[in-house]
């Protein structure tokens, strides 16, 4: 089950295992802060971690791309992890992103890590997009926000299975609004039950987490506050709709 159906604010979504959002109806295929160049970030201060985040992350996106093949890409922000991650770019990964909008809509939401996404890689930038009863933003807003689809916080969701702890990243949803995992190889989580998250949504809210093969919907009231490394099962306890 690589994709879970959601309906936001009308719009009938799908939830994508890779983490991405699909819109079908638009052809539109959303991803959240990728966080490009991350570890060349780390590293110019002293923490030595692998330089292949980038072309991981791309790897993964070019997988999404030619499975769905969308029209239009909006990347919700964060995209890359500060404002000269761009020029940190090699060129076998800023060609290898050159290839991956090439023939589609794209647009750079501005994040607090990017505020103003580098021109010089071609799309539009811009902060928000609507786009019929969706809002696209890097952060969510702090009221209501009805068909607000946003990235930033990360979310990661952990649940207790015959007396484990499994956590991952998740989609969290209301109905109204949406959050995205992140899609980078170097992102870390926020659990969804920290207010920071929780205030957000309707007490009853649900997530979407991401196993190794299948997708895992489960109620707020399900979760639990602890979040760890376990891996999901490989059977899904509950299959969404």
């Amino acid at each position: 089950m690589h994709q879970s159906r959601l309906i936001l604010n009308g719009a009938p979504l799908a939830a994508d295992l890779s983490g991405a959002l699909w819109w079908e109806d638009r052809r539109t295929l959303v991803v959240a802060d990728l966080h490009l160049e991350k570890g060349s970030a780390f590293a110019e201060r002293g923490r030595m971690l692998p330089p292949y985040d980038t072309a991981a992350t791309l790897r993964r996106l070019a997988e999404v791309l030619r499975r769905l093949s969308p029209r239009l890409v909006i990347c919700l922000g964060d995209s890359f992890h500060d404002r000269r991650a761009a020029g940190r770019l090699s060129m076998p990964d800023r060609e290898h992103l050159g290839q991956l909008m090439s023939g589609r809509e794209w647009v750079w939401i501005a994040g607090n890590h990017d505020p103003h996404p580098p021109a010089g890689c071609g799309g539009a930038t811009t902060d928000s997009l609507t786009l019929g009863p969706l809002i696209f933003r890097h952060a969510a807003a702090s009221g209501p926000a009805a068909g607000e689809v946003s990235g930033h916080y990360h979310p990661k969701a952990a649940i207790s299975i015959r007396s484990r702890r499994i956590s991952a990243r998740c989609f969290v949803h209301d109905g109204s609004r949406l959050i995205l995992p992140a899609f980078g190889a170097y992102t870390g989580g926020l659990g969804v039950l920290d207010p920071a998250i929780a205030r957000l949504m309707d007490r009853r809210f649900h997530v979407t987490m991401l196993g190794d093969r299948k997708l895992y919907s489960f109620p707020s009231d399900r979760l639990i506050g602890r979040q760890d490394k376990t891996p999901l099962p490989p059977q899904p306890v509950r299959r969404s709709a």
